[in-house]
């Protein structure tokens, strides 16, 4: 059982509180009483639900979450060309961009673009295996950048080269 001492700060304080409302006309303010992080649903270490994970695991969810997926399968293709192409094809290719969808691969020589033109279809079902996040769903094989005569110190007006042919 309580003593009466123990009492005495609430008796006090109810008394106080009593006088400043006859005197000023002030309503006490209710105290709110602190909440126990427990109660609130907030998670506290060593708690349900808290336990650790893998680095990898956490950040496959964080780049599932922020949308990064696609776009970290795409640069993994493009760095994996030689597993997906085969050595020899990739020796004469590189992937250089993807754009809308697209996978442009730049090529050695123009036969080397024809023939992989032909492999179009193997290296589509590749990609869709080993990457379907990364959303290709063609592929543009380029040859290798040749000089055009169209402008420049060696252009001339008419035909130009293609009159030597007629």
């Amino acid at each position: 059982m309580p003593s009466p001492k123990d009492n005495r700060p609430a008796e006090a304080m109810a008394v106080y509180e009593h006088f400043k409302f006859l005197f000023t006309g002030t309503r006490p303010r209710s105290r709110k009483k602190r909440q126990d992080p427990r109660d609130s649903g907030q998670s506290l270490p060593f708690s349900p639900g808290r336990e650790p994970r893998g680095l990898g695991d956490v950040m496959s969810a964080l780049t599932v979450q922020l949308g990064w997926d696609s776009n970290l399968s795409q640069a993994e293709l493009m760095a994996n060309w030689i597993a997906l192409a085969g050595e020899e094809t990739a020796k004469h290719s590189s992937p250089i961009a993807v754009e809308n969808g697209t996978l442009s691969v730049q090529c050695e020589s123009t036969a080397w673009a024809t023939q992989l033109r032909l492999m179009r279809l193997e290296i589509l079902k590749q990609i869709a295996l080993r990457y379907p996040e990364a959303g290709i769903e063609g592929i543009r094989f380029v040859g290798p950048n040749v000089p055009s005569f169209k402008r420049g110190p060696r252009s001339v007006q008419g035909r130009g080269v293609r009159d030597t042919y007629g």
